[in-house]
């Protein structure tokens, strides 16, 4: 029972724990639609890009794009207006800026 607890913890550990992204080219292809905001107080997401894969975050706005699509966990397009985006992000220049400014938004990077 011990080895089965142990099992579930590191594969759900495992599929919650990276925040790596891979933008496509059309909208059709995206699990998340993604606005970036102008200001980061219009932000749902602040988004800090970290320089290996190794670094991505959990769900905290540390992001990792990848090279190709199959290495990502979330497929996104950027959309060019507001009303169009299931989430609004800004990207800030230092890691520890990152974060969630709205958490009703959260499920849609799991």
């Amino acid at each position: 029972m011990r080895q089965l607890f142990i099992f579930l913890l590191i594969f759900l550990g495992l599929q919650f724990s990276a925040q790596k992204v891979f933008s496509v080219q059309y909208s059709s292809q995206a699990d998340v639609k993604v606005f970036v905001t102008e200001y980061e107080s219009q932000a749902d997401l602040k988004v800090y890009k970290v320089e290996y894969e190794s670094q991505a975050g959990k769900n905290d706005g540390k992001w990792f794009f990848t090279q190709y699509e199959s290495q990502a966990k979330k497929k996104i397009f950027f959309v060019e207006y507001e009303s169009q985006a299931d989430l609004k992000i800004f990207f800030v220049k230092y890691e520890s800026q990152a974060g969630w400014a709205r958490n009703d938004k959260k499920q849609l990077m799991y």
